[in-house]
């Protein structure tokens, strides 16, 4: 439960901050309220010992429930818009309301259970996250939208900071509370600073391993194989030798190369 530590010290970042940004308010709220379905996951099962927490729908529920609210005051009473801008090309399409809203769903979804997925080996979702936080800072920045950036700052910050003591062999853990909050700030980031397409440039880890589950659970119930040693993917470098240190100083490095692209691919554009 040591992801506590991201929900207060970004909350105190937010409240120091004056004048107040809407954009970070909302960064914030969403990054709470994801951390609150982890912390509540984490509860049950190391306070009331029920090893499978909350159910998978019960958690399903509480984060559709938020990413609607992020989608609608957004683009109600943010004025985000309903279009999404392509890399590199800056061609933007309207896709309207409805289907926005469900957009919005897939994609905090996709990246808290990511980056939940990507906290698999110590240090692991930290380092990653240290540097697709900074990257979401420099958008904000170029935006001038300083709220934003400020919170993304602070969230970058409370991950090094964390990693320290979650490096191999780690002290600490952040469990679901904290990789849940991890990735709710990151989708909702993404959703005002309008760089939906680029989190799956910038966060291309939490993209893979996420895909490698998807990918080992399709083959294996078809073709009753598997194309992995074991999911999600740093399992599988983990089980053909590497250790953990190399795990994450080459996923770092991989989402350190993958956030300038998408960097650049939204400056360009």
């Amino acid at each position: 439960m040591g992801g506590i530590v991201f929900l207060a010290a970004i909350a105190l970042v937010y409240i120091a901050i004056i004048p107040k940004s809407p954009e970070g308010a909302l960064i914030l709220v969403t990054m709470l309220g994801f951390g609150l379905i982890g912390l509540i996951d984490d509860f049950m099962k190391i306070v009331l010992k029920r090893p499978l927490g909350l159910r998978a729908r019960e958690k399903l529920a509480g984060q559709v429930i938020i990413a609607l609210i992020l989608a609608f005051v957004a683009v109600s009473a943010l004025g985000r818009g309903t279009d999404l801008v392509f890399p590199f090309i800056g061609r933007t399409i309207d896709i309207g309301q409805p289907l926005y809203y469900i957009f919005c769903i897939f994609v905090l979804l996709g990246v808290s259970n990511g980056v939940n997925l990507t906290d698999g080996v110590d240090g692991l979702a930290s380092g990653v996250t240290i540097v697709t936080s900074l990257a979401f800072m420099i958008i904000a920045l170029f935006l001038d939208e300083i709220g934003t950036s400020v919170i993304m700052a602070s969230l970058a910050g409370t991950c090094l900071g964390f990693f320290i003591f979650n490096r191999n062999p780690a002290k600490v853990f952040m469990g679901d509370t904290g990789s849940l909050a991890l990735g709710g700030a990151l989708g909702a980031a993404a959703v005002v600073t309008k760089s939906e397409l680029f989190l799956a440039i910038i966060g291309i880890i939490y993209v893979l391993e996420t895909l490698s589950v998807i990918l080992q659970v399709y083959s294996f119930k078809v073709f009753g194989r598997r194309i992995f040693r074991m999911s999600p993917l740093h399992h599988h470098f983990e089980l053909g030798g590497w250790s953990e240190n190399r795990i994450v100083a080459v996923f770092v490095l991989i989402t350190i190369v993958f956030s300038i692209l998408g960097i650049l691919g939204y400056i360009i554009r």
